[in-house]
């Protein structure tokens, strides 16, 4: 899997389809957050960031091989592994620079009596829940479910959109506890929207690496 993985960080920057994601994380940050502003109101813009950027990445790293390069890692090292292995990576370098995001804006934004810790725990548990469901979004949103890049990219954008609004969404519930903490002026860390979050990334991993050994 090490190797799978170097593989599809080394197609990924070598391609420079990273920097579009990037881009766009870096520009909602910088025009979103400003420095001492209430620490919890930023933390849940830098979270809510992630969501789209991390489904971008996961899609981009799903459909970046070429069809007969993509036949050639499936024979070698398993057509599942392969393709769990552009789900990890397009999750895992959101999660990084929303990880430094996050540190950034804790540390320069205004936390009042909130203690450091707690504040950093809140964020990246935030952070984390939003990237999970983003990947889940990206991989539903591509192949083999939805090869066709029209359809593929409007599912991503409503996807990105309905993880927000709908009952049950851990994003939803991510966002909620911010804003809760915000007005009530505590962190509560978004514990269980996390674990239901890295269930739901976990399962559509699961469902789209069985589809994709079926249907391609």
């Amino acid at each position: 899997m090490t190797a799978l993985l170097r593989y599809q960080t080394g197609l990924l920057f070598r391609s420079q389809r990273w920097l579009g994601p990037f881009l766009l994380y870096a520009a909602f940050v910088g025009a979103g957050v400003r420095a001492g502003e209430p620490v919890l109101d930023a933390l849940g813009f830098t979270a809510a960031a992630l969501l789209p950027v991390t489904a971008w990445t996961v899609r981009t790293c799903l459909t970046q091989e070429p069809p007969a390069a993509r036949s050639v890692v499936a024979a070698a090292a398993g057509r599942n592994r392969a393709h769990l292995a552009a789900v990890l990576t397009g999750t895992a370098w959101p999660v990084l620079y929303g990880v430094l995001a996050v540190l950034g804006v804790a540390g320069a934004g205004d936390r009042g009596r909130l203690a450091l810790p707690a504040v950093v725990t809140t964020g990246l548990l935030a952070a984390l829940t939003c990237a999970l469901t983003g990947a889940a979004v990206g991989t539903l949103a591509s192949r083999p479910f939805l090869p066709a890049a029209g359809r593929s990219l409007s599912a991503l954008l409503l996807g990105s959109l309905l993880a927000f609004v709908v009952t049950g969404s851990p994003a939803k519930h991510a966002m909620t506890a911010l804003v809760t903490g915000a007005r009530t002026a505590s962190a509560d860390p978004p514990r269980l929207a996390c674990a239901g979050a890295l269930v739901l990334a976990a399962a559509t991993a699961a469902l789209s690496c069985r589809a994709t050994a079926r249907l391609e």
